[in-house]
């Protein structure tokens, strides 16, 4: 089955005012000049948002590009809960996409697999592109508990948001011991991962399933780039610290070619 490519990037918690605009605008230039064949996109701080949904509104970048947040709350509506970001306000903001389960919010925060499926519905009910991070620690890939990890993190969220969510925004395999390690998964071991994903999804709605993309996380750049994302069941990548450098992400969208 044929899926387009995406590349998202996420800037956790970086960025400014100032930043935001050169991005944009380095990005948009780069573009410009020779536009990416896949579609792409940047998670930002959620303040930083309307840094850029105003300015791709009456200047959208060549291709598709969306701009998204790194989080949502999982609850909905509104309330007393204070600090929380609804989905419906992220929506309200021009949000696209919507990462939910990213490691750190596991491992820093401690986010259940529940609670991350809880998120990723209430993204998808309030109209984001939720991308659904899953992905196992170094102990857990040396105690051979890979595949038991990455499926149970997949099951907590179709058992809750379905495999509608899933199919609306995309997944993300992120082994944590590649993260921000500048030391990326190498290609033997990413492709067996994916191919376990894409056998899940597929199991639960062989069409849905097929039509899933699945991106690669970990310590991604514009040097390993064209050779991860040209894996089969690779379908592009979330791509952390270097998305932070618009030409740097510009070359990791122009190796999908």
């Amino acid at each position: 089955m044929s899926r387009i490519p995406l590349v998202v990037g996420n800037w956790k918690m970086n960025g400014s005012l100032a930043s935001s605009d050169a991005w944009l605008r380095e990005f948009r230039e780069l573009c410009r000049k020779d536009a990416v064949r896949c579609e792409s996109g940047l998670c930002v701080p959620s303040a930083y948002l309307l840094a850029f949904t105003p300015k791709l509104d009456s200047e959208p970048v060549a291709g598709e590009f969306h701009v998204g947040a790194e989080d949502v709350s999982d609850r909905v509506g509104t309330g007393a809960f204070t600090g929380e970001v609804s989905g419906d306000m992220l929506r309200d903001l021009g949000a696209w996409w919507c990462i939910v389960g990213h490691s750190e919010r596991r491992t820093l925060y401690g986010e259940t697999d529940e609670r991350v499926a809880e998120k990723v519905k209430a993204a998808y009910d309030a109209g984001l592109h939720p991308i659904l991070c899953v992905g196992e620690t170094l102990e857990e890939r040396n105690a051979g508990r890979t595949r038991e990890v990455v499926l149970r993190q997949i099951a907590a969220v179709l058992s809750v948001a379905g495999i509608e969510a899933l199919e609306a925004g995309a997944v993300a395999y992120e082994p944590l011991w590649a993260i921000g390690t500048g030391v990326a998964a190498g290609t033997d071991q990413i492709e067996p991962v994916h191919a376990v994903i894409r056998g899940a999804l597929e199991e639960a709605d062989p069409v849905k399933g097929g039509a899933i993309r699945i991106l690669y996380g970990g310590s991604v750049k514009p040097q390993n780039a064209a050779e991860i994302i040209a894996l089969p069941d690779v379908d592009g990548a979330l791509v952390g610290g270097a998305s932070l450098d618009a030409g740097n992400f510009y070359r990791i969208c122009a190796a999908v070619r």
